[in-house]
């Protein structure tokens, strides 16, 4: 095989392999459409964990999404429900499958294809036992200009490790049309019309070093409702939906709690229709990003410059310190980020105050002159 190209056969099935999370996900997009351009007549699919396919369902470049669950029991009952999920695989008889990360269990169901070409990429030389489980494995990815969508680069530097390039890194997710109904039926349970401005929030992470304080949360969705009168929508997990109560509890105007919800088609669904995305790291901006709806995000110890979309409508606030980014889990890998807690609200009011008058000023210039209303302009 080290003699030859074996990316100029004429793959017809592809298994893409992502098990990171839902972030990850959405910055393999890119990837997704890069393989799908260079084998035009290929049916490509992705396996991911449960739920996360369903940000991916109506992606036209792919052909069939597969979700590995944890699954819960004991003994047999676990290993048939296993067997039955490889099973699935095996009979889709992929000619070609990448892992896009390194991990034991992209290596793992890589093997259990069956498929004649597997494809990944080791960073850690202990993991022997990769070269039985990958027929080509990529050992360095190679050098690249610097990417405007940074987060993107991983999966697609091992696609031009194989000798296949991206069109674009840009992440790219698109709604369903059955999330779009439901949500929007949703928002008029709480009395939003369908062309109603509202923005989203996402005030939570996985990890509570990169979380702000509510009380600041508080101040920023007050100070929005003065300026603007424009609702927020709150959204996050079934385990923040109390705390979400705690913000709102303080807050003036309209304020909804969407968190635990909704599924993750339907957020996508709000946060396309939203004005603006608001949020701490996490994966919401990265869906809001990827949905061309405009983010203000924080950041605190964590790099934004590894991961983040940096533009005009995708603005990033970071406390003014020089230890920041430290990538650290909070100082001194405390779980407690002072940069964050020194971070002023009113640095994250400006930041939004001024994106939304840019907004709706666009969205106004761009209505007939008829539909125009003086309460528009601000």
């Amino acid at each position: 095989m080290q003699n030859k190209n074996i990316f100029m056969e004429n793959f017809r099935n592809i298994l893409l392999i992502q098990f990171g999370d839902i972030g990850d996900v959405v910055l393999t997009t890119p990837t997704i459409r890069a393989v799908r351009d260079f084998y035009p007549e290929a049916m490509v699919s992705i396996l991911v964990h449960k739920p996360f396919g369903a940000l991916l369902k109506a992606d036209p470049a792919i052909y069939e999404i597969h979700e590995f669950a944890k699954v819960k029991g004991f003994g047999f009952l676990v290993l048939y429900e296993y067997l039955k999920f490889v099973r699935r695989l095996r009979r889709a008889r992929y000619d070609l499958v990448i892992d896009l990360r390194t991990g034991d269990r992209g290596a793992f169901f890589s093997i259990l294809t069956g498929a004649t070409h597997r494809i990944g990429y080791r960073a850690d030389d202990k993991k022997i036992w990769h070269s039985i489980a990958f027929t080509k494995i990529v050992r360095a990815l190679p050098e690249w200009p610097k990417s405007n969508y940074p987060g993107a680069e991983h999966s697609l530097g091992l696609l031009r490790g194989i000798g296949i390039d991206a069109k674009t890194s840009a992440p790219k997710l698109y709604v369903a049309q059955d999330d779009r109904e439901r949500v929007a039926l949703l928002l008029a349970d709480y009395g939003l019309e369908p062309k109603a401005r509202f923005y989203t929030i996402n005030p939570f992470s996985r990890w509570s070093y990169k979380e702000w304080e509510r009380e600041k949360w508080v101040k920023v969705i007050n100070s929005i409702w003065d300026k603007f009168s424009i609702p927020a929508i709150i959204v996050g997990s079934a385990e923040e939906s109390a705390a979400a109560e705690e913000i709102i509890a303080g807050c003036k105007g309209n304020v909804f709690n969407l968190a635990g919800k909704i599924n993750l088609g339907e957020l996508s669904a709000i946060i396309a229709k939203s004005t603006l995305h608001l949020g701490v790291d996490s994966a919401a901006p990265h869906i809001a990003a990827a949905l061309g709806t405009p983010t203000v995000t924080i950041h605190g110890p964590s790099d934004w410059r590894v991961w983040r979309v940096v533009n005009d409508l995708n603005v990033i606030i970071f406390p003014p310190m020089d230890c920041v980014p430290c990538s650290h889990r909070g100082c001194d890998d405390t779980e407690v980020s002072q940069c964050l807690e020194q971070l002023d609200a009113h640095a994250v009011t400006s930041a939004v105050e001024e994106l939304l008058r840019k907004l709706i000023c666009a969205s106004v210039s761009e209505q007939p002159k008829a539909e125009r209303r003086s309460e528009d302009i601000y």
